[in-house]
């Protein structure tokens, strides 16, 4: 009998191609495939709750396969990590009801953008943050991201051959001063209902310029006003980005998780 299986689990982008199978490329979706065939003979597709590019992070990406497999999910998540190189890690297994999608179920999704400006660069954390190497105005950056809230159109910060509709609803953009292995950095959380291709890293980009005293407030909202990628700043490299969390509705629960993590967690983060 068919079950919908879902993981929640999380990777190191460094050294992927990205999170989706490309040809010739080191994907996560590639590595996740390949342990599922070893450990149940099926060749089934992983489908992820979201995109992400060469060299981003995820702390708790979710994908979902229909699978015919006896085995238990505590067995699942334990074997897939035994299969799996280091850079990918499951935290947990669910059986979820029939229909569910870790794409199209989804309600939110929230990520983190991590810099570093402390006064010398770290070893331990390179390739993990965004390095800078001068100050930032924080409060003129928070400023701007205040304008985010809500619904808008966002295609001046479109990625490149996007179709279809570019309005999204944002319910989070703040940034936070944080400590990250002892050492002081500053995290940018934003949350929204779904986001366009390279949005984050363009948004992130296009702030920089703000914290730099480039762009002012109004020629921020202009850019937004224009809805042309063109006038919003570069895209900012993929290194300090992190896919935090999947958000789905609290009424959708699993029928079953793996003994060894608490099943609910990343299904009551959405708010409404």
């Amino acid at each position: 009998m068919s079950r919908t299986l879902a993981l929640c689990f999380e990777y190191l982008g460094t050294a992927f191609c990205g999170s989706q199978w490309q040809p010739g490329g080191r994907a996560v979706q590639t590595e996740l495939e390949t342990a599922w065939q070893r450990l149940t003979s099926e060749t089934g597709r992983w489908i992820f709750a979201g995109r992400t590019d060469a060299g981003v992070h995820a702390l708790a990406q979710v994908a979902h396969i229909v699978s015919d497999t006896p085995r238990s999910l505590d067995t699942i998540a334990k074997a897939i990590n035994a299969i799996t190189p280091p850079d990918i890690s499951v935290h947990e297994a669910w059986e979820m009801p029939t229909g569910f999608h870790a794409r199209f179920s989804a309600r939110q999704r929230t990520y983190r953008y991590v810099f570093d400006s402390a006064p010398a660069p770290s070893a331990t954390l390179s390739g993990r943050v965004l390095r800078l190497d001068h100050q930032l105005d924080w409060a003129a950056m928070q400023a701007a991201l205040d304008t985010l809230i809500g619904t808008h159109d966002f295609a001046a910060f479109a990625g490149a051959g996007h179709e279809g509709s570019t309005t999204r609803t944002c319910m989070l953009a703040q940034l936070r001063p944080a400590e990250w292995l002892g050492r002081p950095v500053t995290v940018l959380h934003l949350q929204a209902n779904a986001f366009l291709k390279h949005m984050v890293r363009n948004i992130v980009g296009t702030l920089l310029m703000v914290g730099d005293g480039r762009l002012s407030l109004e020629a921020w909202q202009a850019i937004i006003a224009s809805r042309d990628r063109r006038n919003a700043g570069p895209t900012a490299p993929p290194q300090g980005l992190y896919l935090e969390s999947i958000g789905y509705d609290p009424a959708l629960q699993p029928l079953a998780t793996s003994s060894r993590w608490d099943g609910t967690t990343y299904f009551r983060t959405y708010q409404g």
